[in-house]
């Protein structure tokens, strides 16, 4: 998925505008959880986001989501990840 694609499937959804993040090479982050709905589209790089023992890895082009205080751990690529994330309440 595009950028322009993203931001209408956002608008379509509800979601406010996103923020671009950027995470640096070889980080991680252990579980948490966040006090929103998170729904984000990967620019560059990969993200690594494990939750309920289950691992997916994003690339450039894929969209990841997560749900309101869904416990889940992340780490970042070689090249770290950059990603356009929107925070719906």
């Amino acid at each position: 998925m595009n950028t322009e694609q993203f931001l209408h499937l956002l608008r379509e959804e509800g979601f406010p505008e996103p923020l671009e993040v950027q995470q640096i090479p070889n980080g991680s982050l252990d579980v948490h959880e966040h006090p929103f709905e998170v729904k984000a589209l990967v620019l560059e790089g990969s993200i690594e986001i494990v939750i309920n023992g289950l691992s997916t890895i994003y690339q450039a082009g894929d969209i990841f989501q997560l749900r309101y205080k869904q416990p889940h751990s992340e780490s970042y690529g070689p090249s770290g990840v950059k990603y356009l994330a929107s925070r719906k309440q």
